[in-house]
């Protein structure tokens, strides 16, 4: 069913992308389905891609990949979550590419993200993904616990070579904990995204696709 679900609000938000638009893709399994779909479509779009798995796959589906490095904004950028909470919070970094995400995502003039029913949460709940810097790394590890418990995570390092732990404490207030991940030196990059980053969450619900904007509201 997730698959399914997953395919249903690629397909959806593959409709909103026009001709000529620059277009932002993230990385994941949702985002696998949103790649053949936008193909599909033939329109003439330009890429940024986020890891070099999307990379990949967007090239082999015939899409135009360009550097990320000489675009200055985009049009839209689609990707996946692993968390979508009712006031638009986001967790995202299940793949370790929640640096370039946030990257491309910032970028762009409309953030959609898509999901399948199951990512819909009551509340934010660990673990939140962490891209730390490998130089002082015991150091920066160490600070962060006094916040709470992380945990390094067993998998590749991310695109940009940093090492992936995971935040294992509570995310009772989001953007408190996302201020102070921010403020500890050798933190590239937390998996906390604001609501105020997306434009609207399209979710697949059984064979249809739901449009919700930041703070639970449909449309």
């Amino acid at each position: 069913m997730a698959d399914h679900e997953k395919r249903v609000a690629a397909r959806a938000a593959a409709e909103l992308v026009e001709d000529k638009m620059s277009v932002g893709l993230g990385t994941g399994t949702t985002v696998a389905y949103f790649v053949p779909a936008l193909a599909a479509r033939r329109l003439d779009v330009r890429c940024a891609v986020t890891s070099p798995h999307t990379e990949t796959l967007a090239r082999g589906a015939g899409l135009r990949v360009e550097r990320f490095s000489t675009v200055d904004r985009l049009d839209i950028a689609v990707d996946g979550a692993d968390e979508v909470a009712p006031d638009g919070w986001l967790v995202k970094g299940g793949g370790g590419a929640h640096t370039r995400e946030k990257l491309v995502a910032s970028a762009a003039d409309r953030f959609v993200v898509i999901v399948d029913s199951s990512k819909l949460v009551h509340a934010l709940r660990p673990p939140v993904p962490l891209e730390l810097l490998a130089f002082g790394l015991a150091s920066t590890v160490r600070r962060i616990e006094a916040i709470g418990p992380v945990r390094r995570r067993d998998a590749a390092r991310s695109p940009d070579r940093g090492v992936i732990y995971d935040y294992l404490g509570a995310v009772d207030d989001p953007r408190r904990l996302a201020d102070a991940l921010c403020g500890i030196p050798g933190v590239v990059e937390h998996g906390l995204f604001p609501p105020e980053m997306v434009t609207e969450v399209v979710v697949g619900r059984g064979g249809s696709a739901e449009r919700l904007r930041p703070g639970g509201d449909g449309r």
